[in-house]
């Protein structure tokens, strides 16, 4: 044991590391919805980890910091300027509202019990469930001009005061939204009927039916022999493909082959199938099985079902498609025999219905044959082409732009205001994370490096501030531990109630999108898994993406208000 400890104490980079493993395998622990995350895991054991006396230099933790504040402003750009179109207006504006409500409390609970700069925006980060509070305000206390020792005290008191609050942060959030939140909405039964009104108008299929298969995560190829009398027989594969259309399905004929024939071939437009023709139909799962009795008898043929098609995501750059929903979309050319597989927004995957809305930004991941493939290409914008490599230019230069405009100050009285560095990089990751939306060859990040960019540099980060806090993380929970948790319950508490009238009565949100954007303006990543489970329904994440992307940004700006308000 004397050796591992000298060890890590003369390599303090393992001991990093060794508190990043400890900490995911912790985070990965849950109870129904709820676990403590990778985030507070890896905190807690870097308070653990520093009590053998690491040191760790700072520059170490601002590095990691300002890679993790960048990728997180790159990967919501796109979500958070489309927000300030007229479009997202409502929500934008409820998410600011949100922000506000929480700075505001965390400011008259902080002034009641008298808190310096660090244990207040401790308070916004844990009970505003907001981790990278932590760093900016930290670094914003490193800009006051006070002490060394006043300043190292505060900071330190940061993380204290997040590892207090956090815990009532996510578990009350969660609670309060999935439990009372149904209330404003004349209780659960009520919420969830609106859920079910709210699929069946936008083309969800009940939750009784095709309990075998997902109804839009599937898209399959089946072949079937022509029965007598069958629907398909004297059509053609343009008139069956029109009425499947009109129905609201895109079911495509994809292939065929002729009765009495060993030939497999691309479908005749001016065929007419006769009876014990072969043919394999394309499209989601559900509806090509349900259809099955009227085509004919499935088929097992290895030959008719022996065929290459293209999987391909697709950044949605093209602004006429841009507000379009998926029926508008098919429309524009309904002779494209590709399925839309799922979208993404934000890395976020959406429910896919007809009637849902397609912003620029969004990923959307089609499958179908080389030319329809290529031609859907046209439409939409521009094919994300699997590449490994990060465009560095870029990030370097946005985050030595971004952080050097962020130091820039404004002198208001005898106070001087920056969005300090990391404020500043975050900044610049939402603009580039815009630009790549309208021009999609620059300043590629590939989602892989992305997310290496956000998880380790928010938790090397966090693991550096556990340990290098830990002589100090005792006291400062004696000093403050038992009378937050109570303020940090209230901190959370009121701002969710304030959200949840404001979304029935004022902005007269429905109830899932209504809960959805309290989920993303609290950016309450528990929250929406505990709301969908009550509702039964993933339609809240329609009102969690944009409400997300603004929120997360707007509350890392508070974090550096609040201390500006308690310096």
């Amino acid at each position: 044991m004397d050796w591992l400890i000298k060890t890590l104490q003369e390599n303090p980079g393992l001991a990093i590391f060794m508190t990043i493993a400890l900490g995911f395998f912790i985070g990965k622990f849950k109870y129904k919805t709820f676990s403590l995350g990778s985030v507070t895991s890896v905190l807690l054991v870097g308070v653990i980890v520093g009590q053998l006396k690491i040191d760790i230099s700072d520059d170490l933790k601002q590095i990691f910091f300002l890679i993790f504040l960048f990728s997180v402003g790159y990967s919501v750009g796109p979500q958070f300027f489309n927000s300030l179109k007229k479009s997202g207006l409502p929500q934008l504006l409820f998410t600011f509202l949100i922000a506000v409500f929480g700075l505001l409390v965390t400011w008259w609970l902080g002034k009641m019990m008298g808190y310096n700069a660090g244990q207040a925006a401790g308070l916004l980060a844990g009970a505003q469930t907001i981790s990278a509070v932590i760093g900016v305000g930290q670094d914003t206390i490193g800009s006051l001009d006070i002490s060394a020792a006043e300043k190292e005290s505060m900071q330190s008191s940061v993380a204290v005061c997040y590892a207090v609050t956090y815990l009532f942060g996510t578990i009350g959030t969660a609670f309060l939204l999935a439990q009372v939140g149904p209330l404003f909405w004349g209780g659960l039964k009520k919420a969830r009927q609106q859920c079910i009104d709210l699929e069946k108008k936008m083309g969800l299929p009940g939750k009784d039916q095709y309990t075998m298969i997902s109804p839009y995560s599937n898209i399959v190829f089946r072949a079937y022999n022509l029965k007598p009398g069958a629907f398909a027989i004297g059509k053609t594969s343009a008139e069956i493909d029109k009425h499947f259309f009109d129905l609201g399905h895109r079911i495509y004929v994809y292939k065929m082959r002729k009765k009495d024939s060993s030939k497999v071939e691309d479908v005749d437009p001016n065929y007419r199938f006769q009876e014990h023709d072969d043919i394999v139909l394309q499209g989601n799962g559900p509806y090509v099985i349900s259809i099955m009795k009227d085509f004919g008898h499935e088929i097992y043929d290895p030959e008719l079902l022996k065929f290459k098609v293209e999987n391909i995501k697709i950044l949605l750059t093209n602004k006429k498609v841009h507000g379009m929903t998926v029926h508008q979309l098919g429309q524009q050319r309904p002779d494209l025999k590709v399925s839309l597989v799922k979208i993404t927004r934000g890395g976020m995957e959406l429910p896919l219905t007809p009637q849902t809305v397609i912003h620029k930004g969004d990923m959307l991941y089609l499958i179908g044959s080389k030319e329809d493939v290529d031609d859907a290409v046209k439409l939409l914008g521009f094919p994300d082409v699997s590449t490994e490599k990060t465009d560095m230019i870029s990030v370097g230069i946005g985050i030595l732009i971004g952080g050097i405009i962020g130091l820039l100050t404004l002198q208001i009285g005898k106070m001087e205001l920056s969005l300090s560095a990391s404020g500043g990089a975050l900044i610049a990751g939402l603009f580039l994370g815009w630009l790549r939306s309208k021009h999609p060859t620059f300043a590629q990040v590939p989602e892989p490096a992305l997310w290496i960019m956000t998880n380790l540099g928010l938790n090397t980060f966090i693991a550096v501030v556990g340990i290098t806090a830990a002589p100090s993380f005792v006291e400062g929970f004696k000093e403050v531990g038992a009378s937050l948790f109570l303020i940090g319950a209230l901190a959370s508490a009121i701002p969710v109630i304030l959200g949840l009238f404001m979304a029935r009565y004022i902005f007269k949100f429905n109830a899932p999108l209504g809960l959805g954007c309290c989920c993303g303006a609290r950016v309450t990543t528990a929250g929406l898994p505990a709301v969908e489970d009550a509702l039964q329904s993933n339609l809240p994440a329609l009102g969690y993406t944009v409400t997300y992307a603004v929120g997360n940004t707007l509350l890392i700006i508070c974090g550096i208000i609040v201390v500006f308000l308690f310096s």
